[in-house]
């Protein structure tokens, strides 16, 4: 069976990636929660998509306590997502504000999910030094590479990296991505299909996963497949 990972929480009936965002993904019933980390000027892992807030901040530039109330921390956002497992995806973008090419943002998450024992979780990030420094970190702990295109040895890279998965965009998912993947040994989730049909055919191919902004929907396109 596909799992539907909820983009960001239930980010169409509540704000995303907020606390509320994923209590409610649970109730909905999805398999697992993609959320997004930064960190703050005070070394605080926190739950937020950009680099900046509606205000100009940066996440990296203020405390953790200068942060509007409905950001939550890492610890806090977990607790929310308990009965779904969680693909923290670690935002280090070189082009962003808070790029930190030491990856002490890697460190933060790995701490924060150490104490989680018997917790499902998936690390990812578009940067692959990145993914490489969680695998480092907490070898136990699957990591993913997420991708915008799968390119000739993109497949190959991310299984001798020793990554557990590979996250492709929907647009560049096909049969043989998904088959070359499986024979890699790496589980395939893609991001972000909200088509109930072309869900369908993604499970149809084998997709682990797929990460919705719909997974009430998509849900149940799958119980029907």
């Amino acid at each position: 069976m596909t799992d539907v990972v909820a983009h960001r929480g239930a980010c169409r009936l509540a704000q995303e990636n907020t606390v509320e965002a994923f209590r409610l993904a649970v109730d909905l019933g999805a398999d697992g929660i993609e959320l997004d980390v930064r960190r703050t000027a005070d070394g605080v892992a926190v739950v937020h998509h950009d680099a900046a807030l509606a205000d100009g901040r940066t996440i990296v530039g203020v405390g953790a306590d200068e942060l509007p109330a409905y950001i939550p921390s890492l610890a806090a956002a977990l607790d929310a997502c308990r009965g779904a497992w969680v693909n923290v995806e670690i935002k280090n973008d070189p082009e962003e504000a808070d790029f930190d090419p030491d990856d002490l943002v890697a460190e933060l998450v790995v701490a924060e999910l150490a104490p989680r024992a018997g917790d499902r979780f998936v690390l990812s990030s578009f940067r692959l030094q990145t993914v490489d420094r969680c695998h480092e970190l907490a070898p136990s702990v699957p990591t993913a590479w997420l991708v915008s295109e799968v390119r000739d040895t993109t497949v190959e890279r991310a299984a001798e990296h020793g990554h557990a998965a590979l996250h492709p965009w929907d647009p560049a998912v096909t049969p043989e991505v998904v088959t070359r993947c499986h024979a890699a040994g790496l589980a395939v989730n893609t991001w972000t299909c909200d088509d109930p049909a072309r869900a369908v055919e993604l499970a149809s191919w084998g997709v682990d996963g797929i990460v919705t902004n719909l997974p009430d929907v998509i849900r149940d396109a799958l119980l029907r497949f």
